[in-house]
């Protein structure tokens, strides 16, 4: 694998899916109060689920999808500090598209935490609009739509 290959994760691949979600979002636990929901992910069972998807050797980036009927659904995506800057999140982006496209899903749909202002800057320039801003106990969340043509 090249490092802009984007594959399937495998079991092996699961120790270092919870280091880079964990370096990815631990920053913002003070900040929000909580620890973000990624965090605190099963990612043995996402990746027996065929859920995760991995880039990088040794692996910097990573992204949770989960189909649905009508649209894909990016639960987590997360790039290792190290690597912030150099095109990960965006190939990570482009990839999930791709995947709903081939799937023939016709949107795409994520949510972030109002508090990582951050994403709010990113998501839009990759065609993602705002739907609603919804609290649910102690997350204060931002959801997000892209439609495709």
């Amino acid at each position: 694998m090249t490092n802009d290959e984007i594959r399937p994760a495998t079991a092996a691949d699961v120790p270092a899916v919870k280091a880079v979600t964990d370096a990815a979002f631990h920053p913002y636990v003070e900040r929000i109060g909580v620890v973000p929901r990624p965090m605190e992910a099963d990612h043995a069972a996402n990746v027996a689920d065929g859920k995760v998807y991995v880039t990088g050797e040794p692996v910097v980036g990573l992204v949770v999808i989960e189909e649905h009927d009508d649209h894909l659904y990016l639960d987590s995506i997360a790039v290792h500090p190290d690597a912030h800057g150099s095109g990960v999140g965006g190939r990570l982006l482009r990839f999930v598209e791709a995947r709903a496209r081939a799937l023939g899903l016709p949107e795409l749909r994520l949510l972030t935490n109002a508090m990582m202002w951050e994403n709010q800057k990113i998501y839009p320039k990759y065609g993602y609009e705002v739907v609603e801003r919804r609290v649910d106990g102690p997350y204060d969340r931002i959801h997000y739509r892209k439609r495709l043509d």
